[in-house]
């Protein structure tokens, strides 16, 4: 079968998997305080749900990356979103809106552009010692920068999750083809064993901020971890291990405008999660019209009447007292 073949097939169960752990830590994160260390994180069944699902992506990505290289396989994983946003609106039970479906369709149009400009063969190339540690230093002051205080910072954290993510499988590329292939040097170095602990570092640093950024919701956050990590891997495969855009030059364009269109995906993602949904109608136990849902408890005002409600109602016993006549000069 051909390779390209194969790294299509693994990267689209993958994706599968990636989708599934998505929607299981964003219910998770609804469920959590914000104040939740991760210690206690750990002691949940629902976090270990997760982490064996995004174990599960994260081998057959593995796999995938021994067949195809970093501009083929990470676009790919646009997948994810395609699968995790209606799987998270039917967890919600609630259906996807069409701003949320605008948005999914735009990110993976713009992904599916940069995936027709990737390149098509197997990886040979690896990264040295020296660009490994490099790279791991960058990935570390810019996941340091974005996760500074400030606004939005769910959607700050999952692209600080989606750059850790594409950055962990630049590195698994490069143990995955000396793994497999011994022409690139010895198999047990200090270069592969630095890589080693990069790629365990990252992965984990990708999943703990992934989980904090969902706190918020799922479909924006997905959406920019899902843009994030193929630019980063692409970004890597590009300058460091030799890949190249079909079309040389020329494929800059549809690079672009798949760029551009993924990135409007995110925004209406992104609108479509920040509108008001602390208080539904369920919530608050009234229908649109006012009216009381069946079976609805009764809303409670906490803290009396205000002034406009103090007018006694017609079925109160003051108010059905005839009025009284007084006395002039009284």
């Amino acid at each position: 079968m051909n390779a390209t073949l194969i790294a299509v097939a693994l990267s689209l169960v993958s994706a599968a998997a990636y989708a599934a752990a998505a929607v299981a830590q964003s219910r998770l994160a609804g469920r959590t305080e914000p104040s939740t260390g991760i210690l206690r994180l750990l002691g949940r069944g629902a976090w270990w749900s997760a982490v064996g699902l995004n174990a599960g992506g994260a081998l057959l990505h593995v796999a995938a990356l021994k067949y195809g290289p970093l501009t083929l396989v990470q676009p790919l994983g646009a997948l994810t979103l395609v699968a995790a946003v209606p799987l998270g609106a039917r967890a919600a039970g609630r259906r996807v809106s069409r701003t949320e479906w605008r948005g999914t369709v735009l990110t993976l149009l713009g992904l599916g552009a940069l995936l027709l400009s990737s390149g098509g063969t197997a990886p040979h190339e690896t990264l040295s010692l020296v660009e490994a540690l490099g790279v791991g230093a960058a990935t570390m002051a810019v996941v340091a920068g974005l996760s500074r205080p400030g606004t939005r910072p769910g959607l700050r954290h999952a692209a600080a999750s989606g750059i850790t993510s594409g950055v962990a499988s630049a590195l698994t590329q490069t143990l995955t083809v000396a793994v497999t292939d011994h022409t690139t040097g010895p198999l047990f170095s200090w270069r592969l064993l630095t890589v080693a602990l990069l790629v365990s570092a990252f992965a984990m640093g990708g999943l703990l901020l992934s989980q904090t950024a969902y706190r918020g919701g799922l479909g924006a956050p997905l959406a920019v971890v899902t843009l994030a990590n193929p630019v980063a891997a692409a970004a890597i495969g590009l300058a460091l291990l030799g890949e190249r855009l079909q079309g040389g030059a020329a494929g800059l364009i549809p690079a672009l405008l798949g760029a551009a269109a993924a990135v409007r995906g995110v925004i209406l993602l992104s609108r479509a999660q920040a509108r008001p949904a602390a208080v539904t109608a369920e919530e608050a136990g009234t229908a649109a019209g006012g009216a009381p849902l069946s079976g609805a408890p009764p809303r409670v005002v906490i803290g009396g009447p205000r002034k406009r409600d103090r007018t006694p109602l017609a079925t109160e016993p003051r108010a059905l007292e005839p009025l009284a006549v007084r006395p002039s000069g009284s």
